[in-house]
């Protein structure tokens, strides 16, 4: 442990507690009279305990090296040091802790500086901020992005950064987690030179020689003192941030913790921020959060396409240039890929192109794309034209037209008269049956779905959907689009709405039946924008337009089981053309094109008279009764999608809702959700809902299951991460 005397650190004690064998994962050369430090533990070098153990010999060895006058910290490979290892996380805390390590390094008696290529981000950048100085190549990185996962930086972060760079640069970056590059930490005082040079190793030694030649002095971030700023500036800060956090913790306590650094000693600081660190590391938002961390680097591991290569990708067509058609194509044009865009006439392609034209100017507004490279795009990538013979030699089609299964089969069937062999063909159908489209065609196993969500060019979520004779190269092709257009691809199974929109219409259909039963859906939604979502579904409605729920209706219509509750609220406000936004009206009023309505009273007197009508006495639920009803559903239907194979795990459920449906990150998708109030309560729920309604609360047979058994999503998570492994053992 490193003891502080006033602001000054104790090195005695270091030295004491610093007789760690080495791993060898931090080595030691000597050039001349500087020794470099190489942190190397692929692939990003994160901070496991074996570095930490090997920072604190290194510093050790290197005050006791009489040749040694300086020492430079570098990463090997890509990055300086991305951050901790947060694996660890989930373990019990094992000395060295990362605080002590960087007080060690801080308290070093002899310069250490930190040579930064690629990133240094969360501990890496506090690594660098224990250092006595920082020189960073062009490209660099550096940042503090722990607020991501539910907490904040945990070793000096929020108490070196505001003394070395000032209050206001530290809560710009800190409470956002983004990082800035090398130009701007400079400027802002974080890193004290930019070196021209393009390898770290010799920006290190350089600004090792000048140190030396010099006689700079060290400077500890610990000692210094940053100007002051009144208190009002923290206090609009943390009411900025906690609008934008919409329930998360963490951006909030980063704000509280910066403000620490202003009020107190640098060792009550570093004291206080370990507290607040703790706290949120051991809370469910930072479980949550660490849980989507992980399934983000799961969703592409699937056993079938394992060792499988993509097919050639380079150039794509699409059909149609609706608002979705010509999303897709702005998102592949924007990352690099060819598009032809098929339209039935000149006048059609002339509004596809102007769309296009539209959200590629917008991207450039953005600085998301250069003058040059929206040039490039209208002059090369792009091909407008009437005739499907335009797509022969393109490696992927995807289809985007009406949401009709027999214009999409007529799309298909042309697709399969004129496409080369082993091009791609995909449909973004948002519900259809993708087995029945690839069944018209000679190639079935060529034939996949590309759900995307709108506006395609920016919506993060492609629902990857698999058809029963889908080739796994289609399918490894299908994740290589998401990968290049950077999408968070996720593998789905063919049914009724795929994963995303078959668990939506079951919790729609439970807030329906709470509204019908005495709630409005102005208190659903004020429910679930409390919980975390950014709008409530009744808002979304609107935004979506409520023609598209009610043509869903009616193709469902034949089908629609007796015992199925119904209620038309819904479709008698289509009858008098209110489709929401586009409309003017809908659940709400728009007024003046205004993007947020205000509550459409109407809407309450349709509902009073589908009561009367029905004989339903009204109850006003509570807001917990309404949380816990739609949860429930949302839940209950996601454990059916996870029982059918619809999706493989619990995890592909919790990324679709986070990335498609605006389910908060911070509470982890529906499964974890569910994991951390506990199964139980949600399979009682369920159960006693039945009792009033048993078509509808039918318990998925998986909850009930994982219920007996004492385990959780998080246990099918893990089983199946062990039998990928397993596999692949066997394989090789």
């Amino acid at each position: 442990m490193i003891v502080r005397r006033g602001s000054a650190l104790c090195l005695r004690e270091f030295r004491v507690s610093s007789s760690i064998k080495s791993s060898g994962q931090v080595s030691y050369e000597l050039r001349g009279d500087v020794a470099v430090m190489t942190v190397s533990n692929a692939p990003v070098n994160a901070l496991s305990l074996a570095i930490r153990q090997d920072l604190v010999a290194r510093i050790k060895q290197f005050e006791e090296d009489e040749a040694a006058k300086v020492a430079v910290i570098v990463g090997e490979g890509k990055v300086f040091i991305a951050g901790a290892d947060i694996r660890e996380f989930k373990r019990p805390a094992t000395e060295p802790h990362l605080p002590d390590v960087i007080d060690g390094i801080e308290a070093c008696t002899k310069p250490v500086i930190a040579a930064i290529h690629g990133v240094a981000l969360g501990g890496g950048l506090e690594v660098a901020l224990g250092c006595h100085f920082r020189v960073g190549v062009k490209g660099a990185k550096v940042g503090l992005p722990e607020v991501h996962l539910g907490i904040i930086p945990g070793a000096g972060g929020t108490q070196r950064l505001p003394r070395l760079a000032g209050y206001e640069k530290a809560l710009e970056m800190i409470p956002s987690g983004a990082p800035i590059g090398a130009d701007a930490a400079k400027a802002a005082g974080i890193l004290d030179d930019v070196s021209d040079e393009a390898d770290a190793v010799a920006a290190g030694l350089a600004f090792a020689r000048s140190v030396i030649d010099n006689g700079t002095p060290l400077r500890r971030c610990s000692e210094l003192v940053a100007p002051a700023v009144d208190a009002q500036v923290f206090a609009d800060a943390k009411a900025a941030v906690a609008k934008r956090a919409r329930g998360q913790k963490s951006p909030v306590v980063c704000v509280e913790a910066i403000e620490v650094a202003s009020q107190t000693s640098f060792a009550d600081g570093m004291a206080k921020e370990r507290e607040m660190f703790m706290e949120l590391k051991n809370s469910a938002q930072h479980r949550a959060l660490a849980h989507a961390f992980f399934a983000d680097r799961a969703l592409g591991k699937l056993p079938e396409i394992e060792g499988i290569a993509p097919r050639t990708l380079k150039s794509i067509g699409v059909i149609g240039g609706g608002t979705m058609g010509a999303g897709i194509a702005t998102g592949a044009l924007m990352n690099g890929l060819s598009v032809t865009l098929i339209e039935r006439d000149d006048e059609a392609l002339g509004r596809a192109k102007a769309t296009i034209a539209k959200n590629v100017g917008g991207a450039v507004k953005k600085g998301k794309l250069s003058a040059e490279q929206e040039q490039r795009i209208f002059d090369k990538a792009l091909s407008l034209s009437t005739d499907y013979a335009s797509l022969s030699e393109v490696d992927l089609v995807v289809e985007a037209v009406f949401e009709d299964i027999d214009v999409k089969k007529q799309v298909f069937e042309k697709l399969d008269a004129v496409c080369k062999e082993g091009a791609v063909l995909a449909t973004n159908t948002s519900y259809l049956d993708v087995n029945a489209i690839a069944a018209v065609t000679k190639r079935p196993q060529d034939v996949i779905g590309l759900h995307f969500f709108s506006p395609a060019h920016i919506m993060k979520l492609l629902e990857v959907v698999v058809a029963d004779k889908t080739a796994p190269d289609v399918i490894a092709t299908g994740f290589q689009l998401g990968k290049i257009m950077r999408k968070i691809a996720v593998r789905a199974g063919v049914c009724d709405g795929f994963i995303g929109n078959r668990i939506l219409a079951t919790y729609r259909a439970a807030a329906d039946a709470i509204v019908v039963d005495g709630s409005t859906p102005f208190e659903v939604d004020d429910v679930m924008l409390e919980f975390g979502f950014p709008m409530g579904p009744y808002a979304v409605a609107d935004l979506a337009g409520l023609d598209i729920g009610w043509a869903t209706r009616k193709r469902k219509a034949p089908t629609r089981d007796p015992r199925e509750r119904y209620f038309t609220f819904a479709d008698r406000m289509c009858e008098q053309g209110w489709f929401g936004q586009k409309t003017s009206k809908g659940y709400y009023v728009y007024e003046d094109g205004a993007r947020k309505g205000t509550p459409n009273p109407a809407v309450l007197d349709i509902l009073t008279e589908e009561r009367k009508e029905k004989q339903i006495n009204a109850q006003n639920l509570s807001k917990e009764q309404i949380l816990d009803r739609y949860m429930a559903a949302m839940v209950n239907e996601a454990a059916k999608v996870v029982e059918e194979g619809i999706a493989l795990r619990p995890l592909d459920v919790d990324m679709t809702l986070i990335y498609g449906y605006g389910f908060p990150r911070w509470r982890g998708g529906p499964m974890q959700y569910a994991d951390e109030i506990g199964l139980e309560k949600i399979l009682s729920n369920i159960k006693a809902y039945a009792e009033e309604d048993g078509y509808f609360w039918q318990p998925a047979k998986l909850l009930e299951e994982l219920v007996a058994s004492g385990r959780s999503f998080a246990d099918l998570n893990a089983e199946s991460g062990n039998n990928s492994a397993a596999k692949k053992h066997e394989n090789a």
